[in-house]
Parts: C-alpha cells; sequence; structure tokens
C-alpha cells in the first residue's frame, strides 16, 4: 500500500515556510497573511487545512466573499501547472464528494466546505474547527465574528489571506495582529509580504504590468501591498479615512438633550438598515447603527423603542426612501403607513417621512458633502462605518474596469441607509444642545401626516 504525504504535492517556498508552516506549528492558530498576488498565499492556507484535517476530525470552512467566487476560485481552481486546486486533498482520501454543495468528506470523517461570508447564515449554528477567510479584506467581517467566539470555544484556528483593500477592516486586523504578536504567548502571527520579501517577481516583471495598462495605485496594491491606496472602486474610502485620522470615528454617545433623527433603506428580502443621528451645531453626530434581516417592521420599531428607552431620547424624524410610499400588495399599505401605525401602537415617538428619488450619483455626491461633517461612534456604529468603507462599484471582469454601478452586497445597505439622510435635505439644518427644551412630544407627531407639509410647515422641535 502505497503512503501519501500531506502536504500533497506542494513544496512550500522558504517564505510560506517562514511566515504560514512554522508559525502555525508552533502554536499560533489566528495567522494574518497580506501577501501580494501570485504569492500562493491560497494554496499554503489550503494545504495547512488539508494537513489539519487528518490531524483533527471536524468541520472545516473555506470562505470566500461570495459563494460564486468560492466555485470558481476553489472548488473549480487550477494553478499555472494545470493542477486542480483541490487535489491537495488527496482523491484517495475522500469519502464522498458533493459538488452542488461543495463538501468534500475523508476517510477519517472530516468535512471541507467552500462557503461565501455573502450567505454566512447558511453555516452559523455549525462547530467548524479551522477556517480560512481568503481574501478578507474584501469580505463581510460579520462573518468572522459569528465564528470568533465558536473557534475560542473549541481550540480552533484561522488563517486571513488577503492583499489590501485601503484601510478597511483588513488594515485594522492587520495592525492589531501585528500589535498582539508582539507578545511571544500570543496566537496571533501578522505577515505583509511585498515582491521585495519574496523575491517571486521582480521589477521588470511589475514593468511590463504597467506598460500593458495596469496603473500605478493598483500596483501598489497588489504587488507592494500598500494599505495606503484607498480600496479601487471603493466610493467613500477617503472620506472614511480622513474621518479616523481626523479623530471622529470613537466616543459618540446619544445626547438626550438633542432629537434623534433615523435614516433607513428598505430590504424587503435583503437586510433593513437604520442610522440613528443628532444635530448638534454643524456637527452630525452618529452614535448607532443598526441592521437585520427576514424580519418584519414591528421588529425594527421594537428596537426604536428600545433605544429610546435606554438612551433616555425622543425621536423627531425617520425617514424612508422613496420606495417607502410604494402599497404593499398583500396589506394594501405603504411601509410609511405602517410604520406609523406601530410607532403610534408603540408609543415611540417621531413622524415618518419620505425622501424624493434622485439620480443615484446625486445621493453619492451627497453623501460625500456630508461625510466631513459626522462624527461616529467606533462601537455603537460600527458596522455602519464598515458599510461606507466598503460600499464600492461593480467590477466589469470581461472589460478589467469599474462599472459606474454599485455592487449590491453586504455593504450596500448601509450606504443606502446614509444616503436616504444625504438627500432628506435635512442636514442641511443646524441645531444643538440649548434646542433640548423643545423637543416635541410624541403624543403631539404619532399619527400626523405630513406628506403635503414642507419644512417651513413644520419644525419638529416646536409644538
Amino acid at each position: 500500500m502505497s503512503t501519501i504525504s500531506l502536504p500533497y504535492n506542494f513544496e512550500p517556498r522558504d517564505y510560506q515556510i517562514e511566515h504560514a508552516l512554522e508559525p502555525f506549528d508552533r502554536g499560533k492558530s489566528r495567522l494574518v497573511e497580506v501577501w501580494h498576488r501570485r504569492a500562493g498565499k491560497d494554496k499554503t492556507a489550503l494545504n495547512i487545512m488539508a494537513r489539519e484535517m487528518f490531524r483533527r476530525r471536524g468541520v472545516y470552512y473555506y470562505v470566500l466573499p461570495t459563494y460564486s467566487q468560492g466555485r470558481k476560485i476553489v472548488w473549480e481552481g487550477i494553478d499555472a501547472q494545470g493542477f486542480k486546486f483541490l487535489d491537495h486533498i488527496p482523491p484517495e482520501l475522500r469519502k464522498r464528494m458533493n459538488n452542488q454543495d461543495m463538501i468534500i468528506e475523508t476517510v477519517n470523517g472530516s468535512v471541507f466546505r467552500v462557503v461565501g461570508s455573502d450567505n454566512i447564515d447558511s453555516v452559523v449554528g455549525t462547530n467548524p474547527v479551522g477556517m480560512v477567510f481568503s481574501e478578507y479584506s474584501l469580505h463581510d467581517p460579520r462573518a468572522w465574528d459569528l465564528f470568533r467566539p465558536v473557534l475560542r470555544e473549541n481550540g480552533g484556528w484561522a488563517i486571513f489571506p488577503y492583499t489590501p483593500r485601503g484601510r478597511n477592516h483588513g488594515y485594522r486586523l492587520y495592525k492589531a495582529a501585528e500589535e498582539w504578536a508582539k507578545d511571544p504567548t500570543s496566537e496571533w502571527y501578522g505577515s505583509r509580504l511585498s515582491i521585495l520579501d519574496t523575491g517571486i517577481l521582480n521589477e521588470q516583471d511589475i514593468e511590463l504590468e504597467r506598460m500593458s495598462g495596469m496603473d500605478d495605485d493598483l500596483i501598489q496594491q497588489e504587488f507592494y501591498c500598500s494599505f495606503a491606496v484607498g480600496a479601487r472602486g471603493a466610493y467613500y474610502a477617503k472620506e472614511m479615512e480622513i474621518a479616523r485620522t481626523a479623530g471622529r470615528v470613537g466616543r459618540v454617545p446619544f445626547d438626550h438633550n438633542i432629537p434623534v433623527f433615523t435614516f433607513w433603506d428598505l430590504g424587503h428580502r435583503d437586510s433593513t438598515s437604520i442610522w440613528f443621528v443628532q444635530f448638534s451645531g454643524a456637527a452630525i453626530l452618529v452614535p448607532l447603527y443598526y441592521e437585520n434581516h427576514t424580519r418584519g417592521l414591528d421588529h425594527y420599531v421594537d428596537f426604536l423603542a428600545n433605544v429610546q428607552e435606554k438612551f433616555k431620547i425622543k425621536y423627531a424624524e425617520h425617514w424612508l426612501p422613496h420606495d417607502g410610499n410604494q402599497k404593499n400588495i398583500i396589506v394594501q399599505k405603504s411601509a410609511r403607513e405602517q410604520l406609523t401605525e406601530l410607532l403610534k401602537e408603540n408609543r415611540v415617538s417621531g413622524i415618518v417621512q419620505t425622501t424624493k428619488r434622485l439620480p443615484l450619483e446625486d445621493g453619492i455626491q451627497a453623501v460625500r458633502r456630508l461625510l466631513p461633517r459626522c462624527y461616529f461612534d467606533e462601537e455603537g456604529a460600527k458596522r455602519g462605518i464598515e458599510c461606507l468603507e466598503n460600499y464600492t462599484k461593480e467590477w466589469d471582469e470581461k472589460r478589467k474596469t469599474f462599472r459606474e454601478q454599485p455592487r449590491h452586497d453586504w455593504a450596500s445597505h448601509g450606504a443606502d441607509a446614509f444616503r436616504t439622510m444625504a438627500i432628506s435635505g435635512i442636514e442641511e439644518l443646524v441645531w444643538g444642545a440649548e434646542m433640548g427644551d423643545h423637543i416635541a412630544d410624541p403624543d403631539e407627531l404619532w399619527g400626523t401626516d405630513t406628506s403635503a407639509m414642507t419644512e417651513s410647515d413644520f419644525d419638529p422641535l416646536e409644538v
């Protein structure tokens, strides 16, 4: 009987041994691999996973930003030498293979599965002992947040191979790993390798890429692992980086003396998102962001009520996008009408407004004008901040360029809700804490029909 050695059909390069295999074998169970394009980071991570599947029986997830990417890159991937990516899991050691669900079960009972963080809820509740978050800088960071306690409890491990996409959650994870790794007992290990560190590409190779049309920003990002270049195609990456640098992302608590406005994106099959905002002088304070999915409007009104009670605040207005006026064919009421009724039933203050329909580009420009005035609570609005940082244009794979339209993914819901604020016109008003004594009594606002009113007809701060 022939012997099969693991890793299988993989001869690791020196830097792959030094910055992945050896740290892992020393007990580093959280590897952050910021490596340049074509450095073999996915090959290295998969071979670690394939080996570990036979050391410890369990469930192992290889996670890509989207399910379709998982099929294309991992399940159907072939390297430059024509070797199938999956064949690093030796075919002789497989018990079964499910092509539809992208699952391999090995002869010792381990399960390998390719999933996308765009549908991570499909595997929530399971108990993986090893995970790879490939291209982590493009992931919905919620996926890691959901599984980190699982891996903590069962002694599992995680690897994050990626190239930079600006100073988003990928950048923050690398910087944190770099800091944590200073403690020799830490489970974290971070490495950042450009072509100058690996030697597998040289300046002549890069010059050929440049001559073929690759711009310098992309070269710095892909081959020199620069975080300084904003995420390509990201609408608000520059503005959000400035906000962080200027100290406008930090501790921003609710001020119970200032009325609260909420701005929504309505999800039908997708997430519903809500920004909680207060206007103080010229500043726009953003203490909280919330989103959920597959829930009815009553769930969000309950959340509004809890926020109202917990922080002792009162709402002035709740702004929905223009489609909030569309009638639901089942209940024969619009979202605006339903929300108004639910607010009254649950004694939640504030009236419901809807924005006008404006061209998408106008809304995006309005957001860019608004962001320099915004102060975000780093914890309360964390998810929303990540949405703004990662809201990007759609990539045209055939033309190798960005289309002039947003990519619809996990980040678009929060970005759309923020655009609701930008096009509402409400941010043109300047309010301060001194107006606190004039917050509208909710009893005066419940059920008020303002569809025919203008701002000169109604001031939510006066009763």
